[in-house]
C-alpha cells in the first residue's frame, strides 16, 4: 500500500517492502574482511544513505526558496504571476512526481513557482479579508505541528486500513473539487460555499493532516530502507506539496468563516 501523494506513488524506495540494490562486487578477502571488522561502525553519512535531518534540511531549503519569493510576489500583487506560478509550478510538480526526480535545481525551481502562486493566492484573501494570512500560517502550522505529534507518539499510525481509507477520501475529494470547478465555470453557483463549504474544508484540513501522517511514515520507510541520500529532496518535495495544499484549504476555510459573519 502505498501514500497517495503523488510524489511517493510508484516509489519502491519508499515502500516498506525495501529499496533494492546490485552488488556486483567481488567476494572480499580475508583481510579485507578482517579490515571491516576493526573498523568503527559507519553511519548512514558515511554511506550516504538518506537520515531524517536530510529530509528536515531538504525541506527548510525548499520554504527558504518559496518564502521570499512568495513574499516578493504578494507585494507586487501581479496577477500573471501568480497564474503563471499555478501554472507552470503544476506541471512541473507532476513531472517531478511521475519521474520520481531527485534533481535539486529541478525540486527548488517547483518551490520557486510555488512561492508565486503562494503569495499571489495570499494576497488576493488578505486584501478580501484582513488578516486571514496569519491566522492561515497558525492554522497550518498547528496541524503540521498536531500530526508529527501523532505520529511520532505512536497516536495514529499508517496502517494499510489507515492509508486505504485515506486513498478513498482523497479519491473521493478529487471528484469533488473537478465536478465544483465546473460548475463555477459554467454556472454562477459554488459548492465550497456556505455551510457545505464549511463541511468541506474541514474535511479537507483533516485529509491533509492524514496526509502528512503518510509522508511522515514514507520517509521513515526510506530511511528504514536505506535509500540514498539525494532521495531526501523527493521526501522534501512531497511534504512542500502536502503544506501548501493544507495552507490554501486553511485561506478558504478561514474566508468562508468570516464571510459569513
Amino acid at each position: 500500500m502505498q501514500s497517495r501523494n503523488p510524489v511517493f506513488n510508484r516509489s519502491d524506495a519508499f515502500g516498506k517492502r525495501g529499496y533494492a540494490t546490485l552488488n556486483d562486487a567481488p567476494p572480499a578477502t580475508a583481510g579485507q574482511l578482517e579490515d571491516m571488522y576493526n573498523a568503527p561502525t559507519a553511519t548512514a553519512v558515511d554511506t550516504g544513505r538518506m537520515t531524517m535531518d536530510d529530509v528536515v534540511i531538504k525541506t527548510g531549503l525548499m520554504f527558504a526558496v518559496l518564502l521570499p519569493v512568495a513574499a516578493v510576489s504578494y507585494f507586487l500583487n501581479n496577477p500573471l504571476l501568480t497564474i503563471g506560478g499555478a501554472i507552470v509550478g503544476l506541471v512541473l510538480g507532476l513531472v517531478i512526481s511521475f519521474k520520481q526526480s531527485t534533481n535539486a535545481a529541478l525540486i527548488l525551481s517547483y518551490a520557486g513557482l510555488e512561492g508565486l502562486f503562494v503569495g499571489g493566492i495570499s494576497r488576493l484573501y488578505e486584501d478580501a479579508f484582513n488578516g486571514i494570512v496569519p491566522q492561515a500560517v497558525l492554522g497550518t502550522l498547528a496541524v503540521f505541528s498536531v500530526a508529527l505529534f501523532a505520529y511520532k507518539s505512536g497516536r495514529v499510525r499508517a496502517t494499510p486500513k489507515f492509508q486505504r481509507g485515506v486513498m478513498i477520501a482523497m479519491g473521493g475529494y478529487l471528484i469533488f473539487s473537478l465536478v465544483n470547478i465546473g460548475i463555477v465555470m459554467f454556472t454562477d453557483s459554488n459548492l465550497r460555499g456556505g455551510w457545505l463549504g464549511i463541511g468541506i474544508g474541514l474535511f479537507a484540513i483533516t485529509l491533509a493532516a492524514a496526509m502528512l501522517i503518510l509522508d511522515f511514515d514514507f520517509a521513515e520507510q526510506g530511511v528504514k530502507n536505506g535509500i540514498p541520500e539525494r532521495y531526501s529532496w523527493l521526501a522534501a518535495f512531497g511534504l512542500v506539496v502536502t503544506l501548501v495544499w493544507l495552507y490554501i484549504e486553511f485561506l478558504r476555510l478561514i474566508s468562508i468563516l468570516r464571510g459569513s459573519d
